[in-house]
């Protein structure tokens, strides 16, 4: 009756390995990024800088619940979004100052 345990968990074990393997290699990260994505949508305010998936890029000018609001060039083009089309928060364009020349 032993026997029939040890050979019974024998067979399982490859099988439990698989599964651990599959949620350290590709369930774990993936929860993690959706994560990050989240959090990064969820940080976003009036005035920063983002993309869409679409590649719109523009300034949101107006928030809501699950939408926004943004502008997308020197005409102030307004276009109205889902949260869940942005694609990242744009860094802030930084001034260069020119040194003067010695």
């Amino acid at each position: 009756m032993l026997n029939n345990y040890g050979a019974l968990i024998g067979s399982f074990a490859p099988i439990v390995i698989m599964v651990l393997i599959f949620y350290f290699l590709l369930i774990r990260p993936q929860r993690k990024r959706d994560k990050a994505e989240r959090d990064m949508r969820n940080s976003i305010q009036v005035g920063d800088e983002i993309s869409t998936i679409g590649g719109f890029i523009g300034k949101v000018v107006s928030l809501k619940e699950d939408t926004l609001v943004i502008e997308s060039s020197a005409d102030r083009t307004k276009l109205k979004l889902y949260r869940w089309a942005i694609r990242a928060k744009e860094a802030a364009p930084t001034e260069k100052v020119e040194e003067p020349k010695a």
